[in-house]
C-alpha cells in the first residue's frame, strides 16, 4: 500500500477516534491527556493509534523523527516563491514573486526540491586580490542528507550581487563584469587550484539581485558518483574598468564581508538540488483551484465529505512551513440497489449490487476514493534543510461505489 493511501486510511481511523467533524487534529503524546479527559472511555489501543497516526505521517514524509528547528534555521525566499507558484498561488505577498522565473525543466524532472546555505566557518578566500581584480573565493555545502534513493537532476548555485554606488558615470562597457564559477577538482596546493568551469555570467553592476548559475555536473559527481565535495570556487572579472577603479567590482553576498545593517538571511549563498526520489509524479506548476461546488446532498449516498487536516493543532507548524492545512476529504455514504448514474460505479460493482440484492452473504460495493490528487509541502527536515517535496494521492477529488 503506498504513502497516499496509508495516509488517507489514518486520517479516517483518526476520525474514528475523535468523533464527527470536519477537521482532524493530529494529536500527539502531550495531547493524550486532553483526549481521555475528553473521552474517560479511551484505552490504551487509542492512544497507540494516535501515536501511530504521527509516526505514519511523518514516515510519508521520508523523515526517521519529527524535526525540531534550531533557531539559525532560514527558509530561503527562492523556496517560498517556488511553492506559491508551483501551488498555483502566485499572489502570495513576497518581496522576489514579481521577478520570479519558475524553473520549468528543472522542475519537471523532479518531485524533491532541496535548498543548502554555504558552511559560513569553512568559508574563505582562495587568494589574495590579484592585480587585476579578479576576486576568486571558495564556498562549501554539505549535502549528505540527500537520501540515497534521491537521484537528482540538476542544481543550481544562486548568488546575491549588490550594485556597485556611483555606478551610473560608468559607460555601459564599463558597467560589465563576468561571474564565473567553477568545480575544484583536487584539493589545492599551496596557492594554486585545479578547477574546471561549470558556468559563467554577464551582468551589469549598477543593479543588485540574484543570479543563477548551473552547477549539475559538479553536483552530481558529488552524489551519483559519490566523489569529494571540495567546493565551488566564484571568480568576478571586471572587462573594462578604468585602471583607478579596479577595486570596485562586483560584490557577491559572502559572511567575510557583510556590512552592518545587511539582510544576510536573505542573500546568502544558495545551492539548490531537484531530484526524484522514485515515488509519484514530478512537481508541475497548478494554476490556481477553484472550490469545487459541493452540490446537494443525497441523503446517506455514497459522496465526498470534508476533512481538514490543521498541523498547527499538534504544533508541526514550527517545522511545516506551508501549507498550515490542506482540505483531505474522504468518502463516506451507502452503495444502494440499484446503483444510481451519479454514485460513479464500476461494471464489477454494479455486478456485486445485483449479487448482493438476491445474496447478502456478498457484501455490498463500497464508497471509496476514486480520484485522487496530490498536495506540495515545504518544510524543514532533521538537518534544519529546507525541503519542498511533492506528495501523491493526498487529497480526495472524488468517491464512487467500488
Amino acid at each position: 500500500m503506498n504513502a497516499g493511501k496509508q495516509v488517507l486510511m489514518v486520517l479516517l481511523l483518526c476520525e474514528v477516534l475523535l468523533g464527527e467533524g470536519d477537521r482532524a487534529s493530529l494529536i500527539p503524546e502531550e495531547g493524550k491527556r486532553w483526549v481521555a479527559g475528553q473521552q474517560g472511555h479511551r484505552t490504551d489501543q487509542d492512544h497507540a493509534a494516535l501515536l501511530d497516526f504521527e509516526a505514519t505521517l511523518l514516515q510519508m514524509f521520508g523523515l526517521q523523527r519529527r524535526p525540531r528547528p534550531t533557531r539559525a534555521a532560514v527558509v530561503p525566499q527562492y523556496l517560498l516563491d517556488l511553492y506559491h507558484m508551483q501551488s498555483g498561488e502566485e499572489d502570495q505577498p513576497g518581496p522576489s514573486t514579481a521577478n520570479f522565473e519558475y524553473p520549468e525543466k528543472s522542475a519537471s524532472r523532479a518531485n524533491t526540491v532541496r535548498a543548502f546555505h554555504h558552511l559560513e566557518h569553512l568559508e574563505q578566500v582562495v587568494a589574495e586580490d590579484r592585480v587585476d581584480g579578479n576576486t576568486p573565493f571558495l564556498f562549501l555545502f554539505n549535502l549528505t542528507s540527500i537520501p540515497s534513493e534521491e537521484l537528482l537532476s540538476s542544481a543550481e548555485l544562486r548568488l546575491y550581487r549588490h550594485r556597485i554606488p556611483g555606478a551610473e558615470q560608468h559607460t555601459e562597457d564599463q558597467q560589465r563584469h563576468r561571474i564565473n564559477v567553477y568545480e575544484v577538482m583536487k584539493p589545492p596546493h599551496t596557492s594554486q587550484l585545479i578547477t574546471r568551469l561549470l558556468d559563467t555570467r554577464l551582468v551589469c553592476h549598477n543593479t543588485s539581485g540574484w543570479e543563477s548559475f548551473d552547477v549539475s555536473p559538479a553536483v552530481l559527481r558529488w552524489t551519483h558518483e559519490r566523489l569529494s565535495n571540495l567546493g565551488l570556487v566564484v571568480e568576478v572579472q571586471h572587462l573594462s574598468l578604468p585602471t583607478a577603479h579596479h577595486n570596485r567590482h562586483v560584490r557577491l553576498s559572502r559572511s567575510l564581508h557583510a556590512e552592518p545593517g545587511e539582510d544576510w538571511d536573505e542573500t546568502r549563498p544558495l545551492l539548490v538540488t531537484f531530484g526524484h526520489d522514485g515515488r509519484g509524479q514530478s512537481l508541475a506548476r497548478r494554476s490556481r483551484r477553484s472550490p469545487k461546488p459541493r452540490g446537494r446532498k443525497r441523503g446517506r449516498h455514497c459522496r465526498r465529505h470534508a476533512l481538514y487536516v490543521d498541523f498547527s493543532d499538534v504544533g508541526w507548524n514550527d517545522w511545516i512551513v506551508a501549507p498550515p492545512g490542506y482540505h483531505a476529504f474522504y468518502c463516506q455514504g451507502e452503495c444502494p440497489f440499484p446503483l444510481a448514474d451519479h454514485l460513479n460505479s464500476t461494471n464489477h460493482a454494479i455486478v456485486q449490487t445485483l449479487v448482493n440484492s438476491v445474496n447478502s452473504s456478498v457484501p455490498r460495493a463500497c464508497c471509496v476514493p476514486t480520484e485522487l490528487s496530490a498536495i506540495s509541502m515545504l518544510y524543514l527536515d532533521e538537518h534544519d534543510k529546507v525541503v519542498l517535496k511533492n506528495y501523491q494521492e493526498m487529497v480526495v477529488e472524488g468517491c464512487g461505489c467500488r
